[in-house]
């Protein structure tokens, strides 16, 4: 008897992480409304000191567990892409979880929506107490919405058909792959379901790669953005004409984040100036005079002067960040 192709493959990437953290994962997949062959869950531990192997005995056949010598992220995330069978794909991040009913709310948009959706959007929260409207998805191409909104460059916040990745994968080795990855995700997505579910539970740790702030990360950290948005605009310029308006929306609000990064962790006109003038060699500066958000035209219209970018360097590092 043909085994039935699972219907979403939880791609679950692990590295030196409390085993019960990993466990409160995994419980918070077997929780949703899919049948064990509706499911499969990826592990894929990248190389950490001890193996959680035997904490996670007692699952059995329902998790899938692979053991990689350490690679990082990126090579963790498609070690499970080219693992997974599912129609669709869900990465996870081991310290963090889903939660039931807003991501049983997107299983339905799935399901309702048959072999049409290419990927479902949803909304994620830091308190698992945090009750939201799910409201009436919005049914938009990825194109189109990544031209004409904001997106989060998370991975784990979008449920997607493999089959729309063909031969996209995380670039290894880098900070920000998610930033590289998931425009590029969107813009071969033809149907996008946008559900303002909390479904993704965000576990903030002090010591996630995100928060890590030793020095000797910082310069890597911005070199790989730059990196990143320099990938993106090289792409954008070899797209037609609508994919490149939407990926040139997010080259630009890549370099606005990247130019507000230089600031706040270097605090050094020299450096801020040494890393303008490679964007304006390659056209990205001064940034595009476009109104793709309120923050954005502020933004742009400071950074573009020099008295703008002395004013910010004297009061960004001061000011409180909103996520």
């Amino acid at each position: 008897m043909k085994k039935q192709q699972p219907l979403v493959s939880f791609i679950l990437t692990y590295y030196n992480l409390p085993v019960q953290m990993l466990c409160e994962c995994i419980d918070s997949i077997l929780a949703l409304s899919l049948t064990p062959e509706e499911r499969e869950i990826i592990v894929v531990d990248d190389g950490s000191e001890v193996s959680p192997m035997n904490g996670l005995m007692h699952y059995g056949d329902d998790i899938i567990y692979v053991r990689q010598h350490n690679q990082g992220l990126s090579m963790a995330r498609n070690k499970g892409i080219d693992m997974a069978t599912g129609t669709y794909l869900q990465f996870v991040d081991a310290d963090d979880y889903l939660l039931t009913d807003p991501y049983n709310y997107c299983l339905d948009v799935l399901r309702q929506n048959g072999d049409r959706t290419d990927m479902v959007i949803f909304d994620f929260t830091t308190d698992n107490n945090d009750q939201s409207d799910y409201g009436n998805p919005l049914t938009i191409s990825g194109t189109e919405y990544l031209r004409h909104h904001n997106i989060r460059g998370t991975a784990w916040g979008y449920l997607f058909r493999s089959k729309t990745l063909s031969e996209l994968r995380f670039t290894p080795g880098i900070y920000h792959e998610d930033e590289e990855f998931t425009p590029q995700l969107l813009i071969r997505s033809e149907q996008v379901c946008i559900v303002a579910a909390k479904a993704y539970f965000y576990r903030k740790r002090k010591d996630s790669i995100m928060t890590d702030a030793h020095q000797n990360k910082c310069k890597k950290r911005l070199d790989d953005s730059r990196d990143v948005i320099l990938r993106l605009h090289y792409l954008a310029d070899r797209m037609p004409q609508n994919e490149r308006l939407a990926m040139q929306r997010r080259v630009a609000q890549l370099s606005m984040d990247y130019i507000y990064n230089i600031i706040l962790q270097t605090r050094s006109a020299d450096e801020l100036n040494s890393r303008l003038d490679t964007l304006r060699l390659q056209g990205l500066f001064p940034l595009p005079d476009r109104d793709y958000s309120q923050k954005y035209k502020w933004f742009r219209r400071m950074i573009n002067t020099a008295a703008g970018r002395q004013l910010l360097l004297h009061t960004l590092p001061y000011i409180k960040r909103e996520r």
